[in-house]
């Protein structure tokens, strides 16, 4: 099993929950937790033990942003077709993608943990520049690489029983 697929199954991403998430308010404010996450650890600063708290919430909206949204009304949005990729990504090893498709994405991922790794020596060492030119990394990584998985979607929606049932599924 894909190290991405035991992540899904650690925030229990069923069928249904998927779907919520392709909601482009789900995904758009998603983008909002990594800062908040980074805040929360760098708060033990002024709170000490107490930093486990904003640690928690933000673990917690973590969990529930891809939940509290409804099913979005279409799949024409960018950013629903980014989801539906990654579910598509996450499914490589039992059908697999095109190989114009295979690259890039592991790139892009190293890309975004190359940045996590200035986030954690900036946040470890309460420095604002790295801390920030790793956000930097981190988001512009994972935008590209949600607009790589959009473009996958767009190659692989027909390319499966599976994927096309997901189409029929919008119904808000």
């Amino acid at each position: 099993m894909m190290l991405e697929r035991k992540i899904a199954r650690i925030f229990a991403m069923d069928d249904a929950t998927w779907l919520r998430h392709a909601n482009p308010w789900s995904v758009i404010l998603r983008f909002t937790v990594f800062p908040i996450l980074i805040f929360a650890f760098w708060s033990r600063l002024w709170l000490g033990w107490w930093a486990l708290i904003p640690v928690a919430l933000a673990l917690l909206w973590t969990w529930f942003n891809p939940r509290i949204f409804p099913a979005p009304l279409s799949l024409d949005h960018w950013t629903s077709k980014a989801v539906l990729g990654e579910r598509v990504w996450l499914n490589r090893d039992v059908v697999p993608v095109p190989l114009h498709h295979r690259t890039s994405p592991n790139i892009l991922s190293a890309v975004s943990g190359i940045g996590m790794l200035f986030v954690f020596w900036g946040v470890f060492a309460f420095d604002v520049w790295p801390t920030i030119f790793g956000m930097a990394l981190v988001y512009c990584g994972k935008l590209w690489f949600l607009d790589r998985m959009a473009w996958l979607w767009e190659d692989m929606k027909d390319a499966d029983k599976e994927y096309r049932s997901w189409q029929i599924h919008t119904t808000g």
